[in-house]
Parts: structure tokens; C-alpha cells; sequence
């Protein structure tokens, strides 16, 4: 019987293949079930402390990773009872059915190991608001301390403004803890604004819409749509369903806005708020000239006066990309002052000093302004077509950082 040498050289080869193939199987598995930095695979820590009244309450959250480092959270939980978050702030936050999600925002969207985020909601319920279970931090069960608090009796009216605390350093985007409204309208469900929000025409309707995209947002994935129309009867306003004469005697009010053609010369007003000082009238900010304005519908006085020299006082609303409006007006004795994004427009300010070329015609009026109020929209006095976008929106009783 002849042997075959080159083959039997050729068996300590072919083991040696195999047992390297085996252990690059091995090392393919260890590759692919190696834990993800995204995982929070040792759980969290979650603080939940409530206050609430009859009807509805708010929130405080704090949650500790004891976990790997994230470069992105997100908490999950469930409600036991038939709450309803209704607004957030320093995260967004989502409901499906008794099912909660609140995602970290950019600024605070990363954790570290040992490190915490901090965010609050408001919510309404019917028949009760028992805290809730099953805390999870990117899907893994919290193993670490829940402490959620006994929300205990109801009291019969709720807070004047929600308690949960804003951090210290206001973060880019601005933060509104403490705000009447913080919305980012991602709790939005159809196109149709609903919930704190509704449709308004105040004078006249026409071919004017309103409705939430979900293709443009400034944050999160939702705006508010204004499809504006030229002419006096195509009024289109998104306005909400609550009363903020409570917030003062000084009112913040911001709101990230986004527009596609530049503002005409015509008088037009993208922000509308009911005064109970001019009997319902209202105060509105918009265009004149293509610069910003503020319009009092009482007695048509604007800010500034609408000279040359008024007007260069004044800025342009940028076009095609997100800017940050603010407002600030004091209900006490009826100053006012704008920024356009981080500048304090000179001709949007009145602080009851006549300044020629601005004030001549808003200082005719010595009544303060009490808002009641907001609405964001389009109406046109003439010519002028627009589209806008409005997100991130919030009225507060203390200051609001873009």
C-alpha cells in the first residue's frame, strides 16, 4: 500500500486553517455582541416629583446614568392612570396611549457615567394620576433607586407656573422651565393644530391655512405651517387655548420663526395678541416697510414711526433660515423691547422717553398693554404672500434665551 506524503504534510496546514477560522468566528461574535456605547447596560436612577390639583399636574425628572457613557438618551416610562402629558421643557417629550418617551435635546442629549439630565412636563388627568412604573433609560429597565413621589391630596387650583427647575446655564436653544407655554408642538398628532393650540380667523377667513409639518421643524420633527395669503380677508392664525394675562407684570415671549419671501411694504402682522386694554383689540407685531414693526390696532400707532429715519432704526426679517424673535413687555407701565436673535432692535423699544422717529405715535397712548392672548399666523392689509414656519415657542414671566 502506497502512502501519500504530500497529502499527509498537507493535514497540519489544513488544522491550522481551521483552528484560525474558528478563531476569527469567535472574534466576529465578540465584535457583534460587544455592548453599544448607547446602551445603558447597569440601568439608571430616576427621581419623579409631583405636583398636582385637581385636574392636572407637573413633573420634575432627573435621571442618573449608572451606566456605559451615552451619546444619546432616552427614557421611557408608564403611566398607571389616564394622565396626559400636555407640554415640556429641556427635553421632548411623547405619549402613545399610557406609554411616555422623553428624549434628551441637544444640549443635554449626552450623558456620561454617574451623570444626570433634568427636565420637566405638565400633564392633565381625569379620574387620577398614580405615579408611574417601569422606568427605562435607551431599553434597559432603571435597577438603580425610582423615587417617585406621592403626589398626595389635589389642591383645588394649580401653580401659577410649573415648578421644575431650569439649569443654571440657560442652554443654546432655550430652555423655559417655568414658562405658562413651552412647545415645541411634537405632541401634535394630525395636521390639524389641537390641544392647547386652535384655528382662528379673527376678522375674516379665505384661502389662508394653518397646519403642523412634519417635514420642517427648527427642533424635534414638527412646526406650525402658515400658508399666508395677500388681502385682507385671508386671515390665518394659530392661537392658544390659554389665557396668559397671569404671566407679568413683566411678559417674555419668544418664538423661533422661519420665512420664505422678504416682508413688503405693505402693513402685515405675523403676531396677533388679544389686549384687554384696548378692549380686545390687539397688539401685533409684523411688517411695514419691509422691516419689523409692532402695530396697536386701536389707534394704528406703530414702532417706529414709519419715517426713513424710523424705519433704518428697525431691522429686516431674514429670509430662508430660523430666527429667534423675543419680546419683551412690561403690563406695569407699557415698555417694550425686541431682539432679533442676540441684537436689541433700537427702533423696537419704548421705555415712556420720547426718541424722535420712534415712539411719537405709541407714546400717544399712556394704557398699558395686558395681553390675553397669542396668535402666530398671517394677515395682510394689502399685498403680500408668505409662507412661515413657527416653532419652539414659549411665554414666561422671566426672561427666555433664545
Amino acid at each position: 500500500m502506497r502512502t501519500h506524503p504530500t497529502r499527509l504534510r498537507q493535514r497540519p496546514l489544513v488544522s491550522a486553517f481551521l483552528a484560525a477560522f474558528a478563531a476569527a468566528g469567535l472574534l466576529l461574535v465578540a465584535l457583534v455582541t460587544a455592548p453599544s456605547s448607547n446602551a445603558a447596560d447597569s440601568g439608571c436612577r430616576v427621581d419623579y416629583t409631583v405636583n398636582q390639583w385637581t385636574g392636572g399636574y407637573t413633573a420634575a425628572v432627573k435621571v442618573t446614568n449608572l451606566g456605559s457613557a451615552l451619546t444619546g438618551w432616552r427614557l421611557t416610562w408608564t403611566y398607571g392612570g389616564d394622565q396626559k402629558v400636555v407640554s415640556a421643557w429641556n427635553a421632548t417629550v411623547t405619549q402613545s396611549g399610557q406609554n411616555v418617551t422623553a428624549v434628551g435635546s441637544g444640549w443635554n442629549g449626552n450623558l456620561a457615567t454617574g451623570g444626570s439630565a433634568e427636565f420637566g412636563l405638565q400633564g392633565s388627568y381625569q379620574s387620577s394620576n398614580p405615579t408611574p412604573s417601569g422606568f427605562a433609560l435607551n431599553g434597559v429597565t432603571c435597577n438603580g433607586t425610582v423615587t417617585p413621589t406621592d403626589p398626595g391630596t389635589p389642591t383645588t387650583t394649580p401653580p401659577t407656573s410649573p415648578t421644575a427647575s431650569a439649569p443654571t446655564t440657560p442652554p443654546p436653544g432655550g430652555g423655559c422651565g417655568g414658562a405658562l407655554i413651552c412647545d415645541g408642538f411634537e405632541d401634535q398628532s394630525g395636521s390639524t393644530p389641537s390641544g392647547n393650540w386652535k384655528l382662528e380667523a379673527p376678522d375674516c377667513q379665505g384661502t389662508g391655512k394653518v397646519s403642523v409639518d412634519s417635514s420642517v421643524a427648527r427642533s424635534g420633527s414638527k412646526s406650525v405651517r402658515v400658508d399666508g395669503k395677500a388681502g385682507y380677508c385671508n386671515h390665518a392664525f394659530l392661537a392658544t387655548t390659554k389665557d396668559i394675562s397671569s404671566v407679568g407684570p413683566v411678559m417674555w415671549v419668544r418664538m423661533w420663526v422661519r420665512h420664505t419671501t422678504a416682508l413688503p411694504a405693505a402693513h402685515v402682522s405675523f403676531v396677533s395678541m388679544p389686549d384687554s386694554s384696548q378692549g380686545g383689540k390687539t397688539l401685533r407685531v409684523g411688517g411695514q416697510n419691509s422691516a419689523l414693526q409692532w402695530n396697536r390696532e386701536i389707534d394704528d400707532a406703530t414702532l417706529p414711526a414709519q419715517s426713513p429715519n424710523g424705519v433704518a432704526q428697525s431691522r429686516p426679517l431674514p429670509t430662508g433660515s430660523w430666527q429667534c424673535l423675543r419680546f419683551r413687555i412690561d403690563t406695569s407701565n407699557g415698555n417694550l423691547d425686541t431682539w432679533l436673535g442676540s441684537e436689541q432692535v433700537p427702533g423696537l423699544h419704548a421705555d415712556g422717553v420720547p426718541t424722535g422717529d420712534i415712539d411719537q405715535q405709541w407714546l400717544s397712548r399712556t394704557t398699558a398693554p395686558r395681553p390675553t392672548g397669542l396668535r402666530l399666523g398671517w394677515e395682510s392689509y394689502g399685498v403680500g404672500d408668505d409662507t412661515l414656519w413657527f416653532d419652539d415657542v414659549a411665554v414666561s414671566r422671566s426672561e427666555i434665551t433664545c
